[in-house]
């Protein structure tokens, strides 16, 4: 079993100083990765299915793995998860291959399909076709970090007679994670990968008796890093 603290990018963690510490203190208590969470934008005022108010803090996910890539030397960076569908799947590929580039290969990349429709509204990116979106914005990424020569045609990005360099550090890609919503699952929104982030595989923990290392170890307040620990099998 391997520990990952999620939350790195957001709340008291998305000022630089706290997230620098967290980091560290996760690293030396013997946490295997640290994962952010998305949101480019949440619903104000909040209603289900939200999960934070609209004045929750969340730091861009690749550079806020960027930044603590440059102060830690083994801790895994995940994105936990990155939505999909709203994103540029081009741009997305050569951001994340940066991040595994500055990290030496320690990149772990987290997708999801998403689930809040006005976040999907204020984006200008359809809600319905999510699924179909994210399982072809997979395969662009894919044939961008893995061919000698990139090419893909889909519905919804097509590209070719191009390189996108340099390539992730791992070989062939970063491993990948998928977490999806029941609703997303029962329409077959789920394409292979390395593993899940869906339930039963997570396990929030809030008593400080978890972290003994931690405490123990680090200067950290126990306070500050059990607010956002979250504690997952990762395979």
């Amino acid at each position: 079993m391997k520990f990952g603290l999620h939350g790195i990018n957001t709340g008291v963690c998305s000022e630089p100083e706290a997230a620098l510490q967290v980091a560290r203190a996760a690293e030396a208590a013997g946490f295997d990765s640290v994962w952010t969470a998305e949101h480019v934008v949440l619903p104000d005022p909040q209603a289900p299915p939200s999960p934070a108010p609209p004045q929750t803090k969340l730091l861009d996910p690749a550079v806020a793995l960027a930044f603590i890539a440059a102060q830690t030397r083994e801790l895994r960076l995940a994105t936990g998860i990155i939505i999909l569908p709203q994103r540029n799947p081009v741009v997305l590929a050569k951001e994340l291959a940066s991040v595994d580039r500055l990290s030496h290969g320690r990149l772990v990349f987290g997708l999801g399909a998403g689930y809040l429709k006005p976040e999907f509204q204020a984006l200008g990116v359809p809600f319905a076709d999510r699924g179909r979106r994210t399982d072809e914005y997979i395969e662009a990424i894919l044939a961008l970090w893995t061919q000698d020569k990139p090419e893909y045609k889909g519905e919804y990005v097509a590209f070719g007679g191009i390189q996108a360099q340099p390539r992730p550090v791992q070989s062939p890609h970063p491993p990948r994670w998928t977490s999806t919503p029941r609703a997303a699952r029962s329409r077959g929104c789920a394409p292979p990968s390395s593993g899940s982030t869906a339930s039963p595989r997570w396990a929030a923990w809030r008593s400080p008796s978890h972290l003994p290392r931690a405490r123990s170890s680090t200067s950290t307040p126990c306070s500050a890093m059990r607010r956002w620990v979250w504690i997952a099998s990762c395979c």
